[in-house]
């Protein structure tokens, strides 16, 4: 806010400026029909020209203040949202797992929208609004001090209930805001996932589930509706009783004498110009109430405070070997049940060590420790010798360069997407990490080449063209520690061949992790770490544990008798029969 103070001066000031303006309108008034109750023509003609003066006065001062006080309201939102994207840019990863997009999404859009109407509208226009009214009661008592009792004493009658609604419209607000984060989230799951919606024909139950949260939508919007129209009927009386009891004291006291017509009639122009500030204060505060809860819930997320960060000490990680190590690691997504127990193995620089086991065993968690996705519990993670928390992130994860099985693309080129990791990447870099990935072919193929936009989650390209993609973005970003988390299931063989060529001349001379199902693809690791209820249970190679004929052999079998049992389906088949999808 700080920033914002000289121009937050300035918006006062004009605000003053306008109030002013507006109170010396009644003044004037009372002031013509004085000239003319005494027949001073000559000065009844000038107050025209003033009047007119002070409209263009006023109006003027209206834009400048307005333009001004929403550059700022503007300004201080501005801030908010890259305040809360970079807060999420440092948020733990378990932030992600513990709240849903949507309801993230929601703070972006449905929050924001609220938090700009409160700050451009309602606030600046409750205080406009104020000062204006404010000023037109200063001109009552200077023009009838007793009738402007008369109608502040009537002002709390309306100002009490008002507040009250304008706290429940906080609290409503506050639950509109969570069902429209919930709808969010169901939204894009549904638009994600209309390709297995249609083909299990469920688009009855989706449709069904969304309408339900549309009308809680509805029903919570009503109650808002209905909660701010309670302050019309409430303003609109009060502004009818304060007219009726001015008309009638007021009038009272000019026949009696001990009023003059001049006073009254510019007494109740600065009633009626009163009026409607006074009669927008409770719609306006009511907006600002469920802004207020906007505000509440933006700034909830940003003092929420991460815990994977850098420590004060923390040291950059130059010259990386790439030696890994495990120590006596302990690790627990939810506090309760252990991902990893008690793990300790260690990766000489440019080896290749691949973890295996069945789903759920503590693989890809002994890779989220790495980077610091998450820290371990007990025990230590170092690189080089130095344990990763004493070392900064943004050094750390510069060394690192990660394949999954679920690649991100984003909706912008090939190129793009290639050069995440370094977008100051020339292009020829770019084509040579794509050739170096086998993606270079396929993208001479696709309508602008490089240039071409891969659509939302690189949704125009095939499964086995994504990995590619991803490959290539790991082999320019030429980090010494290579993470590859099941880079090659879900492919096609062709797909798989190509991709698993690409990973090879990837690793080579690199600290890498392979994660895999199939074991197939694991064969030439220089050590294989066999998982199991998050501890390493069997350690060897290939050959070395085949012949233990602990769990890797199990696994090992039960793979191969899969294979062959499909080579022999396949074989089974009639010459003519059509071959399997």
């Amino acid at each position: 806010m700080r920033a914002h103070l000289p121009h937050l001066a300035i918006a006062g000031a004009l605000m003053l400026a306008v109030a002013a303006t507006t109170g010396a309108f009644p003044i004037l008034i009372q002031m013509s029909i004085e000239r003319l109750e005494q027949r001073d023509l000559a000065l009844f003609l000038v107050m025209p020209v003033l009047i007119v003066a002070l409209a263009i006065i006023r109006g003027f001062t209206s834009y400048a203040q307005t333009v001004v006080s929403q550059s700022v309201a503007l300004r201080i939102i501005n801030r908010i949202q890259k305040a809360m994207f970079a807060h999420l840019m440092r948020a733990n990863m378990a932030s992600f797992h513990e709240t849903s997009t949507g309801t993230l999404m929601s703070r972006f859009t449905n929050d924001v929208n609220m938090m700009r109407d409160a700050l451009s509208k309602s606030l600046i226009g409750l205080v406009r609004n104020g000062l204006s009214a404010a000023a037109l009661i200063g001109t009552m008592f200077y023009l009838d001090w007793l009738l402007a009792t008369i109608v502040v004493l009537l002002l709390p009658i309306g100002s009490r209930p008002v507040i009250r609604i304008g706290h429940r419209l906080r609290r409503a607000s506050t639950n509109i805001q969570l069902e429209m984060g919930e709808m969010t989230a169901n939204l894009v799951q549904a638009l994600a996932g209309t390709r297995l919606i249609k083909a299990y024909r469920m688009e009855a139950h989706e449709r069904a589930r969304a309408d339900q949260q549309f009308d809680s939508i509805y029903h919570l919007g009503m109650k808002i509706v209905k909660g701010r129209s309670r302050t019309y009927p409430i303003l609109e009386t009060l502004g009818g009783v304060s007219v009726a009891a001015i008309l009638a004291f007021g009038g009272w006291r000019v026949t009696s004498g001990t009023g003059t017509l001049d006073e009254f009639i510019g007494f109740l122009t600065a009633v009626v110009m009163a009026y409607q500030p006074i009669r927008s204060l409770g719609p306006l505060n009511a907006s600002l109430q469920e802004g207020l809860a906007a505000v509440h819930r933006s700034f909830a997320l940003l003092d929420s405070k991460p815990t994977i960060v850098d420590r004060a000490d923390a040291q950059p990680l130059t010259d990386c070997q790439g030696a890994i190590a495990f120590d006596r690691v302990r690790f627990s997504y939810d506090g309760a049940n252990q991902a990893l127990n008690d793990v300790s193995f260690a990766v000489t620089p440019g080896q290749t060590v691949a973890l295996v086991g069945l789903s759920g065993a503590g693989k890809s968690t002994i890779l989220n420790l790495i980077p610091r996705f998450y820290d371990a519990v007990e025990g230590h993670v170092s690189i080089d010798g130095t344990d990763v928390r004493d070392l900064t992130l943004a050094s750390l994860r510069a060394q690192i360069a990660l394949v999954s099985q679920d690649v991100t693309l984003f909706d912008d080129s090939v190129a793009a997407n290639i050069a995440f990791g370094r977008p100051d990447a020339s292009r020829e870099d770019i084509i040579a990490a794509a050739k170096a990935a086998a993606a270079d072919e396929f993208v001479g193929d696709l309508p602008e080449g490089y240039d071409t936009i891969v659509g939302e989650r690189g949704l125009k390209l095939s499964g086995g063209q994504r990995q590619r993609i991803a490959i290539a973005r790991a082999i320019l970003r030429d980090a010494p520690i290579l993470l590859l988390d099941e880079a090659t299931s879900a492919l096609d063989a062709e797909s798989e061949r190509l991709v698993q060529q690409a990973l090879e001349r990837l690793s080579h001379g690199r600290t890498t992790l392979v994660i895999a199902h199939r074991l197939a693809t694991v064969m030439g690791a220089d050590v294989i770490y066999v998982m199991d209820q998050g501890r390493i249970v069997e350690t060897g190679s290939h050959a070395e544990l085949l012949a233990q004929g602990g769990l890797y052999a199990r696994l090992s079998k039960l793979q191969f008798r899969d294979a062959e049992s499909a080579t022999d389906n396949m074989a089974d088949q009639p010459a003519n029969a059509p071959a399997p999808a």
